[in-house]
């Protein structure tokens, strides 16, 4: 049977425009399906402007931290339009990348919803396209609980779009988005509360992690409640009231803004038509093998639409091997063991492989653990009390470095550089043979003992 397309592809965020572009390079003809802008969550509403506002909350402590060293006082205002206004021109100018990404690449992009009519056919706008293979590149979208008052609240999304900054804000829930906002607003100024149910933020990472994060935020000025078992939001004639009940009792908070950012994303997979074509799903999102291939032969899905991690970079590895695999004889699987990641807060955090916790239950008592917490030098002469920790999770039997993480500046870029040798399966000796770079806050990692 001849088809439209030899690949029709769903969403044209960093994962569904990867796939396409090298299919398209193995030959194949392509078609992108996307609604909204090209880049998805990452480019428009996450990764890019969310770093670029980290830095930019990083100013007025750079002000403070230059009197240390002989600078003479800065006096500065943030002017919020004008960031926002620079943050957000620097994603359109991204979407016009992704746009000629496409069209260099011989890639078809149709600016309209998909919807699945069968199992090679798609309704896209008002035309009809046909494919050999379908991928679901569709993303998530931020939840909205069941709270009432929730309509009161902004998501994650939502900020990017505030036309002047809040002075009070509410952050509601522990994960790594909301923790991230939380501390780019306190950075910009905004008097910052954040709610969550446990008594850590961060669930699912390492437990020292969590607390010097969460002891950092608080160092930094942002009210954290903890072990909160109901709320509620109100509106008021100034903006919006918080209801949090916890162990202790019951208070209300005044702020101008409540965000979701912390509670999360699900799958964007509402409105395709899965219905049509019995695509199997759990709790929204779309159920795929090793090689990205739901049920339905033909039809494959990659990134924070599926029920693997939810990261760009893995996203993007995703559909280059089903790629690769499919079009370009080259088969292989993505490999989701030691995957690095970050969190942009203040403190920065970063980790790559097991927990303590994970690493404990998968070895027993076969568990060594590392642990170095100090000031880093550049804080001595600005007399800041700042923390840097660093760990390493050893298996004793093998020596193997199973996990590194850290909390401090420059996490990200240090750990990123770490996470080699923890993916190349490297061993505690391999990193004490290691000489350290002096003075530098990553010789920690090669100088524990």
């Amino acid at each position: 049977m001849s088809y439209d397309f030899d690949l029709f592809v769903i969403g044209g965020g960093s994962g569904g425009i990867a796939t396409a572009r090298r299919a398209a390079e193995y030959g194949a003809k392509v078609g992108v399906a996307e609604y909204d802008r090209l880049g998805g969550t990452c480019v428009n509403r996450g990764c890019i402007p969310k770093k670029l506002m980290v830095y930019a909350s990083h100013f007025p402590e750079l002000f403070t931290d230059a009197e240390g060293y002989g600078w003479s006082a800065v006096k500065s205002q943030l002017d919020w339009p004008k960031m926002m206004t620079a943050v957000n021109g620097e994603v359109t100018r991204l979407n016009g990348i992704y746009q000629r990404m496409l069209d260099n690449s011989k890639v078809e992009f149709l600016h309209d919803r998909a919807k699945f009519i069968d199992h090679n056919t798609l309704q896209v706008g008002d035309r009809i396209v046909t494919a050999d293979k379908i991928l679901i590149a569709v993303g998530g979208v931020p939840v909205r609980p069941d709270i009432p008052g929730i309509e009161h609240a902004l998501t994650s999304d939502d900020i990017f779009d505030l036309p002047t900054q809040p002075k009070k804000m509410v952050i509601l829930g522990a994960g790594y988005i909301g923790c991230e906002f939380a501390c780019i607003m306190n950075g910009l100024g905004t008097e910052v509360t954040q709610i969550i149910r446990p008594d850590l933020i961060l669930r699912s990472f390492d437990r020292d992690l969590r607390l010097a994060v969460q002891e950092g935020m608080i160092h930094h000025g942002i009210n954290i409640i903890n072990h909160a078992c109901d709320l509620s939001i109100a509106k008021t004639d100034d903006g919006v009231s918080v209801t949090v009940t916890t162990k202790d009792g019951t208070q209300t908070i005044l702020a101008d803004a409540v965000s979701l950012a912390a509670l999360g994303r699900k799958p964007n997979t509402a409105n395709l038509g899965l219905e049509n074509i019995d695509v199997k799903t759990h709790n929204g999102a779309i159920l795929v093998d090793t090689n990205s291939q739901t049920n339905i032969e033909n039809i494959y899905s990659v990134g924070d639409c599926t029920d693997n991690i939810q990261l760009t970079p893995v996203a993007i590895n995703e559909g280059r091997a089903f790629a690769d695999t499919m079009f370009g004889n080259k088969p292989r699987t993505m490999n989701y063991a030691d995957i690095p990641t970050a969190i942009f807060t203040t403190p920065e955090a970063a980790t790559v492989g097991l927990t303590e916790e994970e690493a404990r239950e998968m070895h027993g008592d076969n568990i060594k653990v590392y642990r170095s917490s100090f000031r880093p030098m550049y804080y001595v002469l600005p007399a800041k009390q700042e923390k840097t920790l660093m760990k390493l999770v050893v298996d004793t039997k093998t020596d193997r470095v199973l996990g590194a993480h850290m909390v401090g500046e420059h996490a990200a870029e240090i750990v990123q550089g770490v996470a080699i040798a923890v993916k190349m399966g490297a061993t505690k000796a391999d990193f004490d043979a290691t000489v350290g770079i002096h003075p530098s806050s990553a010789e920690e990692f090669v100088t524990m003992r």
